[in-house]
């Protein structure tokens, strides 16, 4: 098909009616949490699947069968590699077979908060050179607006090929909550924005073929700044509550009645939770890269940085109430206090310690003098400042013996009416204690 209306539709065509009849091969860049459970739904959908990373001893597990994700079982992956719709590579030049490649790879803060895109640029000199004609090419990595075009499409277009033509662009923001049994990446809709119309019709078409509801956009930087208002959205409110957290603390008002009596009203409001900090691999980072690039247009974020502030300063907070606890409740300091920390991971029921507030409240315990042990049912042992400590066995006897318990990650795990019924006190970061029956004068809620 030579020419219609002036465009070069061959390669379009072409990749449209692949994709519809998911003949496709598909990569995908990075297997971590995002891009192993798109790996499992395209599988899942009929297309052959090759996911690309660079750790070597990942790459081996999921051929093996094993998965190393919280969201994607082990039986899911081995139907996947028994079946042949997915195989984990780390070798780039099985890049030139694909006809979609995905990106999800991390985009961290740098320690100055800035963004640190090392590693969409990595993978991009990686795949560059074997990228085909025709084929698909979408980011789903979190970044700020104008990635896409500014630096993904200058190099995918040095050998002169033309976008929308020959070959398609587009962005597509990851949704991933780990941990929601409700919503997954089969079911959460998906937002798709194009460098072209071509490139935004190519990649809704993709999407459409693992989850219904696929909502385009204008434009790569219009999907880019959707992600970052729905994780800044949260930020904000999260920062909100937190503070009223503070202001009800100094009050003397129980901050989780008044938004359980707040959530009353049927419209108007929506529901957000106090506790310990921020953490995961979007609401404490995302943010960042919409304050970082608005600071190069001249204008400052500010209800991103007060947001961000308050949430940052919520472990210290924390320790200032256990420290306040520990004397009212038993004329003692932290120093030489043995607390046991339960919950390390950044929320319930998952083993994902990435920016949890949980460390940096153990953290600021340790640095006043205080013994901490920790268990999480989720996470046997972690590295934690060159050494690997190992969570310790619940029981009524350790329990006995901690000056304080502290919850810090609320996992549907635990035996609350246990925990209360052989503390010495608790201190609840979670409000995890507010069906407990018994014992309820030893408890301090955050």
């Amino acid at each position: 098909m030579a020419k219609k209306g002036g465009k070069n539709k061959k390669y379009y065509d072409e990749l449209i009616e692949k994709i519809t009849q998911r003949k496709a091969n598909s990569g995908v860049i990075g297997l971590g949490y995002v891009g192993l459970p798109l790996s499992m739904e395209l599988a899942e959908a009929g297309f052959k699947v090759t996911g690309f990373d660079i750790s070597d001893a990942k790459v081996k597990l999921l051929n093996s069968g094993k998965s190393d994700i919280d969201d994607v079982p082990d039986s899911t992956v081995s139907k996947a590699t028994k079946s042949g719709k997915f195989t984990a590579t780390s070798d780039w030049k099985n890049i030139a077979k694909m006809d979609t490649i995905s990106i999800c790879v991390p985009t961290p803060l740098s320690k100055t908060k800035d963004p640190d895109v090392s590693f969409i640029l990595n993978a991009l000199n990686s795949l560059s050179p074997y990228v085909k004609k025709g084929s698909l090419v979408v980011l789903e990595s979190t970044t700020y607006p104008g990635t896409t075009q500014d630096m993904i499409l200058p190099l995918l277009s040095k050998s002169g090929r033309k976008v929308g033509e020959d070959f398609f662009l587009a962005f597509s923001p990851e949704r991933v909550d780990p941990g929601n049994q409700k919503y997954t990446t089969k079911n959460t809709p998906r937002v798709v924005g194009g460098i072209t119309p071509q490139c935004t019709k190519v990649a809704a078409s993709f999407y459409r073929q693992t989850i219904a509801d696929c909502h385009t956009v204008s434009s790569t930087q219009a999907a880019e700044m959707v992600k970052l208002l729905e994780n800044t959205f949260r930020s904000v409110n999260i920062g909100l509550v937190n503070e009223v957290a503070l202001m009800c603390d100094r009050l003397g008002l129980d901050v989780w009645e008044i938004i359980d009596a707040a959530a009353s009203k049927p419209f108007g409001f929506m529901r957000f939770y106090p506790g310990p900090g921020l953490g995961g691999h979007c609401i404490p980072i995302d943010p960042h890269y919409l304050s970082w690039k608005l600071k190069s247009l001249n204008y400052y974020a500010r209800f991103i940085e007060l947001a961000g502030d308050i949430n940052s300063h919520m472990p210290e907070y924390v320790v200032e109430r256990i420290t306040r606890m520990l004397n009212d409740r038993f004329a003692r300091g932290l120093k030489k206090s043995n607390i046991l920390a339960l919950g390390v991971a950044y929320k319930r029921d998952i083993k994902d310690l990435r920016e949890s507030p949980s460390l940096d409240v153990i953290r600021l315990l340790e640095k006043q003098g205080a013994k901490v042990q920790f268990n999480d049912p989720f996470v046997p042992r972690f590295a934690w400042e060159g050494t690997t400590v190992k969570s310790v066995k619940l029981s009524a006897d350790l329990i006995k013996k901690a000056d304080l318990v502290v919850i810090l990650t609320d996992h549907t795990q635990y035996d609350y009416q246990f925990i209360v019924d052989n503390a010495k006190a608790v201190f609840d970061s979670r409000n995890a204690t507010k069906h407990v029956k018994r014992g309820r004068n030893k408890i301090v809620v955050l």
